[in-house]
């Protein structure tokens, strides 16, 4: 076979939903095998509809997604509720894999492709447990060799059928939403101090200060304000803002000792109390990366007021259930969420301006 009529095959099998097979990684392209598989289904007789669980492992990290209630949850962090969306691409995406290319390979392939325990296992449940499909993701397959392997998402994936381990398979998605880090999967709907009418920040070892309005319209008032100083009304609203709409990076694993995320003496504690009737209590502990180690306890009784009030009742109803179950679990949140909020009662003021003689 001539050179351009193999890189027109080529781009007929990418155009059906495969690629051609590279065993050698850098090296010549090889004949296509296992031609009467292509662009048939991977997993046979697999309905996304009949899954129940889904296992994740990958060098000894281990994910495991459960259905229950109509809901996903994630078991590794204590049954957090899961991204409903993400579970249901993952399943569509698998239930839609079509074979590229098939090649029968041996051990030494297998472990240069990753499709041996370097690689991801990934394995669909029914509700009495047992499998409907299961599936090993090796390496990233290139129609041509990126700059950087490591970070390209890549054209495709080399794969493999457990139950046939002497078979490897080209498909055409790159599989990315096969990982077990549960910040891939947490719902980051995370709370909503909406209408702020008090807010009390204690920034240990430093110092304490308060912010209150009258009615949702007024003006804020510092406390302690001092003769002579101004409060600085852009910043009060900002810091009231912050936690209007707080979403989540990702949630601590059960177990995980307070000594350790530093909130058994928390470094600042919001204390957030709304025209609602609500009360959220965020303690803050070790920062994480660009996180904060955190927890929320939400108290009180919603009871909304003003022209929208029937519907304002209806949507805090909606979600105060998921924001009181957070306070079961530590959460990671983005550090950046609070910078409006961890201020030097200093930094809330006006500043004077200096005049020329």
């Amino acid at each position: 076979m001539s050179a351009r009529a193999a890189a027109l095959l080529v781009v007929l099998l990418l155009a059906l939903g495969g690629g051609a097979l590279l065993l050698q990684q850098q090296g010549r392209l090889q004949r296509p095998a296992g031609i009467a598989a292509l662009g048939h289904p991977l997993l046979k007789n697999f309905r996304a509809a009949d899954i129940a669980a889904i296992s994740i492992r990958q060098a000894g990290a281990a994910l495991t997604l459960e259905r229950k209630d109509a809901q996903w949850h994630i078991a590794e962090r204590a049954g957090f509720p899961a991204d409903t969306e993400k579970v249901r691409d993952l399943a569509l995406k698998a239930h839609e894999l079509k074979v590229g290319q098939s090649e029968s390979i041996g051990e030494k392939d297998r472990a240069r492709l990753k499709l041996d325990d370097a690689g991801t296992q990934l394995e669909f449940r029914g509700a009495d447990g047992k499998p409907l499909a299961r599936l090993s993701i090796g390496a990233k397959f290139f129609k041509r060799e990126p700059e950087n392997a490591e970070r390209a998402i890549g054209d495709g994936r080399f794969v493999m059928l457990p139950d046939d381990a002497k078979m490897v398979y080209v498909v055409a998605d790159p599989l990315t939403l096969a990982s077990t880090k549960s910040a891939d999967w947490i719902r980051r709907t995370g709370f909503a101090a909406e209408k702020v009418k008090a807010m009390d920040v204690s920034l240990a070892g430093v110092e304490n200060w308060r912010i209150e309005r009258a009615r949702d319209d007024a003006n804020w008032k510092l406390t302690p304000l001092r003769a002579g100083e101004k409060l600085d009304t852009i910043r009060a609203n900002s810091a009231s803002y912050s936690l209007s709409s707080v979403e989540l990076a990702d949630v601590a694993a059960p177990g995980t000792k307070p000594a350790d995320t530093g909130l058994d003496k928390p470094f600042a504690t919001i204390v957030a109390t709304t025209f609602d009737g609500l009360t959220y209590t965020v303690k803050l502990g070790k920062p994480a990366g660009e996180y904060f180690h955190a927890t929320v306890a939400i108290a009180g009784e919603a009871k909304a007021s003003g022209p929208d009030a029937a519907e304002r009742q209806k949507k805090i109803e909606e979600r105060l259930p998921a924001e009181k179950a957070l306070a079961a679990h530590t959460l990671l949140i983005a550090k950046s969420k609070f910078d409006d909020i961890l201020k030097k009662r200093a930094e809330l003021l006006e500043k004077k301006a200096s005049g020329k003689k």
